[in-house]
């Protein structure tokens, strides 16, 4: 009797192949009071700078090195690697590299 995997990673990450400037993502886990979703980023992709003032969001850097946006700020993170973002704080991330980049991104508690 096969029994199905609680990790949820690679049925995720299938779908997502972005090309060059391209970003793709999908939703691992959506509960009343957490989001947690996947980012892949092409070479040259970017998640443009944002801010949630009623949650904190958390990277954890799963594929390769994202540079982090964190109030105006840049930091190379290399996987494995994880960044918080205080709520109110503006962050984001883009791939200045030649390989496709992942990290999740959880976001809680969820906005009003």
């Amino acid at each position: 009797m096969a029994t199905e995997s609680l990790d949820r990673y690679d049925d995720a990450l299938a779908a997502l192949d972005p090309g060059e400037g391209e970003l793709e993502s999908t939703e691992l886990v959506v509960t009343d009071d957490v989001l947690v979703k996947a980012f892949a980023l092409g070479p040259g992709a970017e998640l443009e700078a944002h801010e949630h003032g009623d949650s904190t969001n958390f990277f954890h850097v799963l594929e390769g090195t994202v540079t982090v946006i964190q109030d105006g700020e840049h930091e190379q993170i290399d996987a494995p690697g994880t960044v918080l973002h205080e709520r109110g704080v503006a962050h984001g991330a883009k791939n200045e590299t030649d390989e496709t980049v992942v990290f999740t991104a959880s976001l809680c508690p969820l906005p009003s």
